[in-house]
């Protein structure tokens, strides 16, 4: 479990035993200690934080979040020298960690502060609140966004410019529903497709081609 998770635990727990204490006087709040008991089951499932098989290969980029890709394409239409972009839509649901889509250095990391509207509108990426890291690897250098969305209100990284992350290494999470844009060079080729599913550290959603 994320250790974000235990301020909301030690909440909900307190919460709750306050309430069952009133409940012996005042039968009615029982099923209010209920809903704090689901309510803490919740933030538990949200926080999970399970272990991975990373995928072998230098030549791998791995999914940076759980999530289902709801856009996949060209940055700049129509130029065939443009990096790919991967959007993936993380619901409430999902585990909400971020991990490193390939090995390499952390270069640069910003905090762009902005809107909290939808992470499903094409525009998030561009007025929602977001986290923008640059990691450069052996071969190619990616971009990774944590996009907040109408829920999310905070994007957390916990690595720091000029770390090494191993790729499909934790880096962060988005608390509760959000989105992960991936920006890769054009000489990665995408094995993915909109609409899949992908699992954070594990999917391979591109390989690195081989310069000629």
């Amino acid at each position: 479990m994320a250790r974000e998770a235990y301020p909301y635990l030690l909440w909900c727990g307190a919460a709750a035993v306050v309430t069952a204490v009133a409940a012996g006087w005042f039968p009615g709040l029982w099923w209010f200690v209920g809903l704090l008991g689901i309510l803490t089951a919740f933030v538990a499932y949200f926080f999970r934080d399970p272990e991975r098989a990373i995928p072998a290969g230098d030549d791998v980029v791995v999914a940076p979040a759980d999530g289902v890709i709801t856009r996949l394409g060209p940055v700049v239409p129509d130029d065939p020298a443009s990096p790919w972009l991967v959007s993936i839509f993380l619901s409430p649901l999902d585990v909400h960690i971020n991990r490193a889509p390939i090995a390499g250095v952390i270069r640069e990391m910003l905090h762009r502060p902005g809107r909290f509207t939808s992470a499903l509108r094409e525009d998030a990426a561009l007025v929602n609140e977001q986290s923008i890291l640059t990691l450069e690897g052996e071969r190619i250098t990616v971009t990774l966004k944590q996009i907040a969305g109408f829920i999310a209100r905070r994007c957390v990284l916990w690595k720091q410019v000029g770390d090494y992350v191993a790729c499909g290494e934790r880096i962060g999470l988005i608390k509760f529903s959000s989105r992960t844009d991936l920006i890769v060079p054009p000489e990665v080729t995408l094995c993915v497709r909109q609409g899949e599913r992908v699992v954070g550290g594990v999917t391979v959603i591109g390989r690195i081609r081989l310069p000629d």
